[in-house]
């Protein structure tokens, strides 16, 4: 795969803004199609070695380019991988540098006024990421004490308001992206990882020491995962639904999902043993790109 180095945020922000509707024409006109990656939203989107990203996303993401080649004839389309994290990705995705974000980004009101969201793909909830010897199984024995999360993300704004509604009075720092925020609880520096469980998971079955840890506490406000596209561009919008919808009923979107889920995945061919929750199996048939509430 073809990788594109990550522009600094400062300049893709001064960057000239693309009009949403001309994805497709864009792509067509440069010849080039570039997608976002995760560097560590396992078992989504994620870098398994040096410079290829893997991941079920990056397959979904995968599956929709090749329908853009189809779509405006054009075979041989370059395709470039754009590294992202959670607070570069909707900059990113709006000014043109990247043209679709499938990683681990939740679909909700709040971002649907800067992008727009396809199929929902995922389903999950915040919890915690813990030392076992931690004593910490649930959210009031974080009371006065420091958590991390990765700055970005809605689990920021969830956990900031359980802290508010229960009075627990922890205090939250936050790591560029999930790795970072992992290594705040691996240094000491904080008690707990708030983060969506499935990415707790990953992190957990990919550590050195995967029986160090436990992914513990309620799973706080159910949210969807789903691609991003630039706003008002309902023509990509259709053909990305198409590619998502078209998996879902072909019983393709269920074998990928058993590939990253339910069997070994790269690099250390760990199984997350996590069988498909049943809000997606019900938008397997809904096809819903209904948001978080």
């Amino acid at each position: 795969m073809k990788m594109k180095t990550l522009v600094p945020l400062a300049l893709a922000l001064a960057a000239v803004g693309v009009s949403a509707q001309e994805t497709l024409k864009k792509v067509a006109d440069s010849n080039r199609m570039t997608l976002a990656y995760r560097e560590s939203s396992v078992p989504f989107s994620y870098l398994a070695g040096p410079g290829k990203p893997v991941g079920f996303s990056v397959e979904l993401s995968e599956a929709i380019a090749a329908e853009v080649k189809r779509a405006i004839n054009k075979p041989a389309l370059e395709i470039a991988w754009q590294s992202v994290t959670s607070q570069n990705r909707i900059p990113l995705l709006a000014n043109g540098t990247i043209d679709l974000e499938c990683g681990s980004t939740t679909n909700n009101s709040t971002r649907a006024k800067d992008v727009t969201f396809a199929i929902n793909h995922f389903y999950t909830g915040t919890r915690l990421l813990v030392k076992k010897d931690s004593g910490i199984k649930n959210y009031a024995d974080l009371k006065g004490k420091t958590i991390a999360t990765t700055a970005g993300t809605t689990n920021f704004q969830v956990l900031r308001k359980y802290n508010q509604d229960k009075g627990l009075g922890f205090e939250v720092l936050t790591g560029k992206d999930h790795d970072d925020s992992k290594l705040l609880v691996e240094s000491g520096r904080a008690v707990a990882f708030g983060m969506d469980d499935i990415l707790l998971f990953g992190l957990k079955a990919n550590d050195k020491n995967p029986a160090d840890w436990d992914v513990v506490g309620d799973s706080l406000q159910v949210e969807p995962y789903a691609c991003m596209l630039r706003k008002d561009d309902p023509q990509f919008k259709q053909l990305v639904d198409k590619v998502i919808g078209g998996m879902m009923k072909s019983g393709e979107f269920e074998k990928l999902y058993a590939k990253w889920f339910t069997s070994p995945i790269p690099p250390k061919n760990v199984n997350l043993q996590l069988p498909m929750a049943p809000e997606l199996k019900q938008n397997l048939k809904d096809m819903s790109d209904k948001p978080a509430t």
